[in-house]
């Protein structure tokens, strides 16, 4: 019998860091990894449009693919066209991502906690209700970086970041206010993990980075049914990309993912 494939979404290759957790929590399912890197980045489309193509885009996908779950590893795509892909395809289960907001705000002890997304996610006002919900007793700086998926997609591939232009996207998250200071950081992207390294590196003080990508995976597997049917060994997960062939570094990085494009 076929066993049915987990599909992660995104809208470039951020998606990995939370493919690598989910991998670690489902070990006897294979996965498909589909970058729509076509459209990237997200944060530069309209509201409307975006969720007509992701909408229509899933179509394809559920159609070829025919996965158990799709597992939507781009805050800005989820936070837009999230409630859409659900109402269209209602047999579908998707596992969104949103801002870690709710768990910064259980762990801050300075009461100041920065969100670092794209500017898309900062103007929705989903991430303004995560706030009100979760965090109305912090003070929490949204700080919407236009430049850093796109530096993170460079850098995973093998390309050099100066350092002065990764500190100028990260600078505003740090706040200092009445004798306190931020004490966590929201990496509310997928693709910012990949910068950890350079972002502990820079940061004027230490801070606690909130990577998504492990309680994103934590829920697939509640939703995922066990089986005691293991993939074989010969299974290969894939990747597909919506432009097409990606380039020689990219299909390099996949291929150390375990992935054949």
């Amino acid at each position: 019998m076929e066993m049915q494939p987990v599909l992660v979404f995104d809208s470039g290759i951020g998606g990995l860091t939370v493919l690598r957790e989910a991998r670690v929590l489902m070990p006897e399912r294979n996965f498909v990894y589909v970058a729509d890197d076509a459209a990237f980045p997200y944060g530069r489309w309209g509201e409307a449009e975006l969720t007509q193509r992701v909408v229509s885009l899933f179509g394809e996908l559920i159609a070829r693919f025919r996965p158990v779950t799709c597992i939507i590893a781009c805050n800005t795509a989820f936070t837009i066209a999230g409630s859409a892909l659900r109402a269209t395809y209602p047999d579908m289960t998707f596992v969104g991502t949103v801002p870690a907001i709710k768990p910064a705000a259980e762990r801050t002890r300075s009461g100041l906690v920065s969100v670092l997304a794209t500017p898309g996610t900062v103007k929705r006002a989903y991430t303004r209700e995560l706030i009100q919900s979760f965090a109305s007793q912090c003070h929490v700086r949204l700080v919407g970086s236009e430049n850093l998926a796109g530096m993170a997609e460079t850098y995973i591939r093998g390309g050099k970041l100066e350092d002065a232009a990764v500190l100028a996207e990260i600078s505003g998250c740090f706040v200092e206010k009445d004798g306190k200071k931020t004490d966590i950081v929201v990496l509310a992207c997928t693709h910012y993990p990949f910068l950890g390294n350079i972002f502990r590196k820079l940061a004027p003080w230490p801070v606690d980075w909130l990577d998504p990508a492990e309680a994103i995976a934590r829920q697939a597997r509640r939703l995922v049914p066990m089986t005691d049917h293991l993939k074989s060994d010969g299974e290969a997960d894939v990747a597909h990309f919506t432009a097409g062939s990606p380039d020689f570094a990219t299909r390099r990085l996949l291929q150390g993912f375990g992935l054949t494009v």
